[in-house]
Formats: structure tokens, sequence, C-alpha cells
């Protein structure tokens, strides 16, 4: 995300969304050049490496020595020892830290990892506001949509009916907080999936999964409209701005195209729409229409336009790791194996771009976001979807130069990074999901688990991976 301006930060038969996790889930894998066969016998099984759990529980050592315990609950700097940087996002906050806790006690059974993510999720559910009017605050990585689906997997982990109450809270002051504009509703004019529209509507949309809330998926619909009105057409295809005042197109994940259409292509999926996923599909062939050819027919998109078209991201924020959640999906919800494949073309991008090697677009950074981590996570789920070895040995070489890149500090590991591109010499050790130990951790969870067979605990609204 960072490239150092701070850009502000998703009862008859059969429904069509069960007919989608039924059966797509083959048509994508077929539809992979890479995917295995049936004439071959066996699942190719990867070998565990202890490592990798090893440094996860560093991790959380490291994150448990930060800790600052208070009267309702507990919560993390996000830049320790600097108690002021506490904060409720998703993206840098201590929200993430609770989801990493949870996922490293379902991985080890260690009880008392699952107790300080209690404790994280009280702070939490305690200090749940009463309104969310403020662009961002209702956003999924920056404001209260996170910090619900963290309470939400709080209390599917633990049962306390406490966290589903909060949970409960925060989503109708997240709902509350919406407004009517054009055909439908938005929090604020930011379209993308950190702070804005999109990445609320995809909270919604689990929302009203987990809570069978009809009312949040018919809010999110509305949503969806209206990010529909706010579309540029170029030729055949669709691109969104991250909002009116922003003059730079950021056409990938995070802030642009590809994550208001990941967005539009979910809701056309939930709600068998199909407005919605022509809309995600024009998105998807504006991104074709302006990718870079790489080696082995590889794929991958520019930064931005107008001045950072030479400039290329590799990760989530805006690399081929987060656009090509948007064809997967697409991929899902259409049965067409050409926006499968396209996963695929984006991922052979990203390794014909050299990473781990340090590029303009991949910097000293080893984040969720921009960083080793997200690529990492990408690599993973490839592995789960195809089963192609070259996948998670990709995902490892990744993982082991992030692990050769740790600190140490007392029993514990740190990661000391340069989160925006253009302040290289800014380092600092952070703690939270997306650019810090709580985000290193669980790609090394994932990594372990995928080793292991074992399915990840934690799956955040935006990944169509499951």
């Amino acid at each position: 995300m960072n490239d150092g301006e701070r850009e502000r930060p998703g009862g008859s038969s059969l429904s069509r969304r069960d007919a989608i996790k039924a059966g797509v889930s083959a048509a994508v894998v077929a539809a992979l050049p890479i995917a295995p066969r049936k004439r071959e016998l066996h699942r190719h099984v990867a070998a565990p490496d202890g490592r990798y759990l090893d440094a996860a529980i560093k991790a959380g050592r490291w994150l448990r020595a930060t800790a600052i315990p208070g009267d309702g609950g507990t919560t993390w700097p996000a830049v320790p020892p600097d108690a002021k940087t506490a904060g409720r996002s998703l993206y840098t906050g201590m929200p993430g830290v609770v989801l990493f806790f949870i996922e490293l006690h379902r991985a080890t059974g260690d009880r008392a990892w699952l107790d300080l993510a209690s404790a994280g999720a009280d702070h939490l559910a305690a200090t749940i506001p009463d309104s969310a009017t403020n662009p961002g605050e209702a956003g999924l990585y920056t404001g209260l949509s996170g910090v619900a689906f963290v309470l939400d997997e709080a209390a599917a982990t633990t049962g306390q009916a406490k966290y589903r109450t909060a949970s409960v809270k925060a989503l109708g002051v997240v709902m509350a907080g919406a407004h009517e504009a054009g055909a439908g509703a938005e929090w604020s004019e930011t379209t993308d999936i950190v702070s804005g529209n999109a990445g609320t509507g995809l909270y919604l949309l689990r929302a009203a999964r987990t809570h069978r809330n009809t009312a949040a998926r018919d809010l999110a619909a509305r949503v969806g409209r209206r990010l529909m009105e706010r579309d540029h057409r170029p030729g055949d295809g669709s691109l969104w701005m991250m909002s009116p005042s922003f003059t730079r197109n950021m056409p990938n994940f995070s802030h642009g195209t590809a994550g208001v259409a990941y967005f539009l292509a979910s809701l056309g999926g939930e709600t068998g729409d199909t407005s919605f996923i022509e809309a995600a599909a024009r998105g998807a062939r504006y991104l074709q229409s302006i990718a870079t050819p790489t080696a082995n027919d590889g794929r991958r998109i520019f930064h931005n336009d107008p001045d950072g078209r030479e400039l290329f991201y590799l990760s989530w924020c805006h690399g081929p790791a987060g656009t090509a959640r948007l064809f997967h999906r697409l991929g899902q919800v259409t049965r067409e194996a050409a926006w499968a494949s396209y996963v695929s073309q984006l991922a052979r991008g990203t390794v014909a771009s050299g990473v781990p090697q340090r590029s303009p677009g991949f910097w000293n950074n080893i984040s969720q976001c921009c960083g080793n981590c997200g690529v990492s996570d990408f690599f993973v789920d490839l592995y789960r979807l195809t089963n192609d070895p070259a996948h998670i040995e990709f995902a490892r070489r990744c993982a082991d130069d992030t692990l050769e890149r740790a600190t140490a500090e007392g029993d514990g590991l740190k990661w000391v990074q340069a989160e925006n591109r253009v302040s290289p010499n800014v380092v600092v050790a952070q703690t939270g999901l997306m650019q810090g130990a709580a985000g290193v951790g669980l790609a090394m969870l994932r990594l372990d688990a995928a080793l292991r067979g074992r399915k990840p605990a934690i799956v955040l609204p935006d990944s169509p991976f499951v």
C-alpha cells in the first residue's frame, strides 16, 4: 500500500452461492495451466519444516513482550515501545495481533496464545464507538468493519457470547453510518478495499452470512450499485479511481480497480445479480488491457498512472498477489476458465520479476501488504488449489528470505523494515497485520499448515481462497 504518500487506506434446492461453493473449485483448478490432472495417482505431499512454526512462536513471544495490559483488556503499540502508536485499525493496529494469536493457538493447541487473543478481544469489545461517520471509520482495514471481523473470529474460537454481542453492535454502527448516494449508498467518496466502500461492503457480505443478516447483504448491494455509477469506461473496460480528489489511477487491489471489481464480483456471486458480475468483468478487461507481459507468458500491472507506469509492485497492495484475487473470484462466479487461467499468468509475472530479489517495487519490506509475506501467502494459496510443488517451493523461498531478515530480541523475533518505499532509511519493527510481526507470523503459520496438510483458521474478508 505505502509508497511514501500515506494513501488513505473488502430454501429451494441449490442456491447460486451453494453451487459456486460446490462446483467451481474444480473448474478453477482445471483452468490453471499447471493444475494436476486426473491421471496423477497421488497428491503431492510436501515435507514439513519446523522452522516456520518455530518462527511464528517466536514472533508470538515478541508480541507478548510488547503487550500493554489494562483494566479493559490488552492492546499493543503499532511501533513498540511507543504506547501512543496503539490503534484499532486492522492494517497496523492491534486487531491483527488478535487474529495472529487465534491462529497460533489453533496451530499449537497452547491455551496461553488464546488467552492473549481474548485479552485483546476484550479491549476491542469494550471500546466499540457509538458512531462511525468520519471517512475511514467504517473501513475494513482502517475502521470498525475490521474490528467486527476480528470479534467474529474471537467469538467463533472462544465460544464467548460477549464477542458476538460486540460484533453485532459494531455491525450496527457500520450500517448506520452509510448514507444514500446516487442509486445506492456509501460511507464516503473513497471506493477502495482499505478504507473505502468496497472493503466495507466485503465485510457486510461476510456478516450477512455469519450473522444471518439479510439487511447487511441488502446494504452491500446498494453500495455496489453506487460503485457501478462511479466507474470510468475506457473502451470495453471499467476503471475506478480511489476518490474524486485523488488524481492518480492506482489500478491494483488495495486502492483501485482490482479491489472494487473484486467486491462487485463477490456481490454478484452472493446475490445472483449478473449486473455486478458484468461490471467486475469490465474491470478485469481493463486490467488485462494495461498489463505488461513478462518472461514465461507472465503478466504484471503498473503501480499508477500517469507517473508510475514503469513501477511494478509485486505483493498484495499494488501487485499480482492482490490483483489475482479478482480473476480467481471471476472464475468462481462465472465458471469461465479464461478468468481463472489469468491467475497463473499473474503468478508467473511475479516469479519472472525475481522475488524476493529487491527491485524498485519490492524494497526492504517483508510485510503482508508490500513484501515477502503477501507473495508467500499467494503461492501457498496456489499450492492448495493446484497441488503444484513449484508453488510451495516458491512460497518457501520467500519465507526463507523473511527468516533471514528477522531480528532476535529476548526469546522472540521481530522484523525491522522500511514501510514506505520512498523512505528506505526509516526502518522500524511493527506489530500489526499488514506491516508487522503479526502478519509475518500468520504467513509462517499458513505455510506450515500447507506443508502439514492443515487448513488455515483465519480467512480475511478480501480473500477468495478458502
